[in-house]
């Protein structure tokens, strides 16, 4: 039997630092959502026209670090001691700041903090703002914000 989780309230978890997450930048996974979201920049999937641009790998696209970030083993668990209901969750807002290009091959350093929480609508929408630091090797890839909107019970839909 698991121990049951403590229910955290949002405002008490702005300022958490999630800790670091490596996550290694797989080429076939890559090459799999580029071919979902419909990219045909084959800097993004064909490993020959990458090398031919002298890049080390295939181009990771902008939004692919979202996807990465999401692997960390904090993100749910913070989600979980929140006590919210994934059905409740929309997208709110996403956005990146790009320092360096990342490439299939390297391994990245996510590192979530979150950093703000606030309310609409009397407490109906719930604003959960995370900001995550991403790097290769100690150098600076990129700044994720991730804004989720959690629905209240009864709240708009």
């Amino acid at each position: 039997m698991s121990a049951a989780v403590e229910v955290t309230s949002p405002a008490d978890l702005v300022g958490t630092d999630f800790g670091p997450h490596d996550v290694v930048v797989e080429a076939g996974l890559l090459q799999l959502f580029t071919k979902v979201v419909g990219l045909s920049d084959p800097l993004h999937h064909d490993p020959r026209a990458a090398a031919a641009a002298g890049n080390p790998g295939l181009l990771v696209p902008p939004t692919y670090l979202f996807g990465l970030e999401r692997r960390h083993p904090e993100v749910p668990r913070i989600i979980g001691r929140l006590g919210i209901d994934i059905g409740s969750v929309l997208h709110g807002e996403q956005t990146f700041r790009y320092h360096a290009p990342a490439y299939s091959g390297d391994v990245l350093t996510f590192r979530p903090r979150f950093a703000d929480y606030y309310e609409k609508k009397g407490g109906a929408l719930r604003f959960l703002v995370r900001d995550t630091t991403v790097d290769r090797a100690g150098e600076p890839v990129a700044e994720l914000r991730n804004v989720l909107v959690v629905r209240a019970a009864g709240g708009p839909a």
